[in-house]
């Protein structure tokens, strides 16, 4: 992509995800997602309920009076997003890409990082690590995710999720609250939902189109897995194919819905051409 194109792209994708940010997602990121612990504040004299385990022994022994710690929320977070840039992604019949949707998301989750004082960061993956981008705070980071989304080449074209959460759970040693925005064409990663979930604070999105649900009666067409290459024709006027079709959707919907909800991790599929925003404020509210 031309650099100029880019740098407009760019600033489109901005205005928009900033806008979003500050009218809709203020008040609910900031809710939803907590501190890392508990700092010191300051020292108070002890007032009747005060836990004992909280006395400040030095302090009192000086005054000859209990004095008590004080402790606030320790706001700043690690936000990781993990995204998938395998080659499924490039898919779309509403409007818009699972691509574009995922690069809205990123852009508006990396935004509200950093006006929260949020440090932000990012692991590429498709059947590998694509690449990763250390978590810093700023706008100029922020905008370094956002030309990294639009402008990445992924070298690989399959999905490994799990390869994508062992990498997390080695390079984020700290617990981070951590976005996997995916659609989930793959079907080996609930043991690794599990162990990252124990560790790190781990948000599900998962991105499909209506297309990839249900098909249309269309006759005989051709479809072409984007990851494998594989081939095949289905006969779409066929009612009993358009059924099966349908029913292996739900039922890869279920076992990743129950992986999920095992592992105690949020989940929140998004739909392209639809508006996301309500989805995810919603999922903030759960969280509250």
């Amino acid at each position: 992509m031309e650099a100029v194109e880019l740098l407009k792209k760019v600033r489109k994708i901005e205005i928009k995800t900033k806008r979003l940010s500050k009218h809709l997602f203020a008040g609910q990121y900031h809710s939803a997602f907590k501190g890392k612990g508990m700092t010191f504040s300051e020292v108070r004299e002890y007032q009747y309920g005060d836990n004992l385990r909280d006395i400040d022994w030095n302090v009192t022994a000086r005054f000859n009076h209990p004095f008590v710690k004080v402790y606030e929320e320790e706001r700043e977070l690690t936000v990781i997003l993990l995204i998938d840039v395998s080659a499924s992604r490039i898919f779309g019949t509403r409007n818009q890409l699972k691509d574009d949707l995922i690069t809205e998301l990123a852009a508006l989750l990396s935004i509200s990082a950093i006006s929260n004082n949020d440090k932000i960061g990012v692991i590429f993956f498709s059947d590998r690590i694509e690449k990763f981008i250390p978590p810093k705070k700023g706008k100029t980071h922020a905008l370094r995710i956002i030309r990294e989304m639009l402008d990445f080449e992924p070298q690989g074209k399959g999905t490994n999720i799990s390869e994508a959460l062992r990498y997390l759970t080695k390079v984020i040693r700290k617990r981070c609250s951590a976005f996997l925005i995916s659609d989930f064409m793959d079907d080996d990663f609930q043991d690794a939902v599990s162990i990252a979930g124990r560790k790190h604070d781990l948000i599900a999105l998962k991105i499909y189109d209506q297309r990839e649900t249900e098909l249309p009666s269309l006759g005989l067409i051709r479809l072409k897995d984007a990851e494998t290459g594989k081939e095949r024709w289905i006969d779409t006027s066929s009612r009993s194919e358009r059924e099966f079709y349908k029913q292996h959707w739900l039922q890869q919907e279920k076992m990743q819905e129950a992986a999920f909800k095992r592992a105690g991790i949020n989940y929140c599929k998004l739909q392209t051409g639809e508006d996301y925003v309500k989805p995810l404020i919603q999922l903030f509210k759960t969280r509250d």
